[in-house]
């Protein structure tokens, strides 16, 4: 579904905010903006929601995050539950809680763990036993350990609910451009003063980058480094089948959510490929805990395609980018693992029966060194707002970093601390 704007109407000459990149995060600030009486325009190089904000699990959750995210994700599944209630049936948005299975007493352990470390947020967290874990999903093999359960957590089908956000942003005023590349951003005396597309320049005076896995490559242009890479990640949809689970139900072999055609989606955290080029070097010390934690689920490839072709070179602003030659990012997924993953779907939960692949995806997601959001101005470049490295659990916490960046681009006071998400974290 295209969102642009009347293309024989007048190209924006200025606003106050552009937002840059139309993912969930661009798209919940473009809205927030709009409904403040803020001007701003927002330019998508492709189509919104084209890249990893349709291409997720799908899962609205506070469980499982890192407690440092925790305080942002409470206030991101209230703005779901507001800014998308007139379109909750649309995007088929609904409270049907998550669930963490435990295979063994390690697992079980470390989910216990979670939920000590969350105490203080006052979360409808439970521990569910062996017997308690089938109660739940209607079993009495006594098959799990047990299990970590928040029955307050959402989901939602991304594919129609990013473009349905894009949508109210237009409805508040904002002006959404897509098929327009933002090539770089000018700046005079230290503060951005125009956003430079392939359609022209937009004067402003504050400009968000919600740019997802094209963040770096945005960024290392004007000189400026982050330690964002990306992985790819392989999903896939089933045929219609039984319902063993209304929601999130995540275990190591397999996670799965129920989709409103009968279906379900099925990913595995940390199955994901990450090749090794230009870029992942300068970086690569900074990552390298969490490469030992994830060896045995991360393929490693020595590539260009994607982000080696992306990342070498600059260009000017009135040359050709990289945004251009790409418009929309669309890896090939992994079709071998896809089908073990709906075969560890079975093999965990009998009751889905024979149901089979209806189609497989991938999605590229950015990730930082500690799988949390940069969400800061840049340095040396005063008005330049980055949100991005949002670490493949984007969608859930989108709408909360929507508003917190454009709250910090017009000068507010964010809803949330935003410090432990600063740029300077990583200066080591």
């Amino acid at each position: 579904m295209l969102l642009t704007q009347d293309p024989d109407a007048t190209f924006p000459a200025r606003a106050d905010v552009v937002v840059i990149g139309g993912g969930v995060v661009g798209v919940t600030a473009a809205l927030f903006l709009a409904r403040a009486g803020v001007s701003v325009v927002l330019v998508e190089k492709g189509r919104v929601a084209a890249e990893q904000s349709s291409r997720n699990w799908g899962w609205i959750r506070k469980q499982g995050r890192d407690p440092i995210e925790l305080p942002l994700m409470i206030e991101s599944e209230r703005e779901w539950k507001s800014i998308a209630a007139p379109i909750a049936k649309e995007i088929r948005m609904a409270v049907v809680g998550t669930t963490y299975l435990a295979m063994d007493d390690a697992e079980f352990a470390a989910r216990r763990d979670w939920v000590e470390s969350a105490r203080g947020f006052q979360l409808d967290c439970k521990v569910l036993g062996s017997a308690e874990t089938d109660a739940l999903l209607g079993r009495d093999d006594r098959r799990f350990k047990g299990a970590i359960h928040t029955a307050s957590d959402m989901t939602a089908e991304p594919g129609l609910a990013v473009p349905a956000l894009g949508r109210l942003a237009r409805e508040a005023g904002a002006i959404v451009i897509e098929g327009c590349a933002a090539r770089g951003v000018e700046h005079s005396g230290g503060r951005v003063s125009h956003v430079v597309t392939e359609r022209g320049p937009i004067a402003c005076d504050s400009v968000i980058l919600g740019g997802g896995a094209w963040s770096r490559t945005f960024l290392e242009n004007m000189g400026i480094f982050i330690p964002q890479l990306g992985v790819r990640s392989t999903v896939l949809r089933t045929t219609p089948g039984p319902e063993i689970h209304p929601g999130g139900l995540g275990a190591t072999s397999a996670s799965l959510r129920r989709r409103g055609d009968g279906g379900y989606t099925i990913g595995r955290t940390h199955a994901a490929r990450f090749d090794l080029i230009p870029a992942a070097f300068r970086h690569f010390r900074a990552y390298i805990p969490q490469m030992k934690l994830r060896w045995n689920t991360m393929q490693l490839r020595a590539g260009t395609e994607f982000f080696g072709d992306l990342g070498h070179g600059r260009w000017s602003l009135d040359q050709e980018s990289p945004f251009e030659r790409t418009r929309v990012l669309d890896p090939g997924p992994n079709t071998a693992l896809a089908r073990n993953m709906l075969t560890s779907a079975k093999a965990l939960h009998p009751q889905l029966g024979n149901i089979q692949i209806a189609g497989t995806w991938a999605g590229m997601i950015d990730v930082t060194p500690d799988e949390l959001p940069i969400i800061d101005e840049m340095p040396g470049c005063a008005g330049l707002w980055v949100a991005t490295g949002l670490s493949g659990h984007g969608f859930g916490i989108g709408p909360g970093v929507g508003r917190v960046v454009a709250e910090l681009a017009t000068g507010r006071n964010p809803i949330v601390d935003t410090a432990p998400f600063a740029l300077s974290r990583f200066a080591t």
